[in-house]
């Protein structure tokens, strides 16, 4: 590592390391066909991998509805459960591999009901 690299690596802001730890965990796996959030295209299905950043419920309404931003370490890719207001397992921190066809709500891809797989820390 050379005088340039340790004086990047000095400004760089923990929310920056652990974003570069998350894509490297992300891209890691060369059995899983995972799409970076950033390549995902609409109306295709798509298998996505990175860590739960946050969860939302939103307001109450007549359809409980799960919604978990899915971060890969450059982009996110929101995750939602119609019918759940609670998954076992799906928490902040957490990081899973997920499948499903990706729409765009709100200029954000978002993927419906998709089918997950939690992957134990390393």
């Amino acid at each position: 590592m050379g005088l340039k690299e340790r004086l990047r690596d000095l400004a760089r802001t923990d929310t920056e390391f652990e974003a570069d730890e998350i894509r490297e965990r992300t891209l890691s796996d060369p059995g899983s066909a995972v799409a970076c959030a950033g390549e995902l295209v609409e109306r295709r299905p798509a298998t996505v991998a990175g860590s739960i950043r946050s969860l939302t419920l939103p307001p109450r309404q007549s359809v409980p509805v799960l919604v978990a931003e899915l971060f890969d370490g450059q982009r996110s890719v929101n995750l939602v459960w119609v019918g759940r207001r609670r998954i076992a397992g799906i928490e902040p921190g957490v990081f899973l591999i997920a499948e499903g066809r990706v729409a765009k709500v709100k200029g954000q891809p978002t993927i419906f009901n998709p089918t997950y797989q939690i992957v134990p820390a390393k």
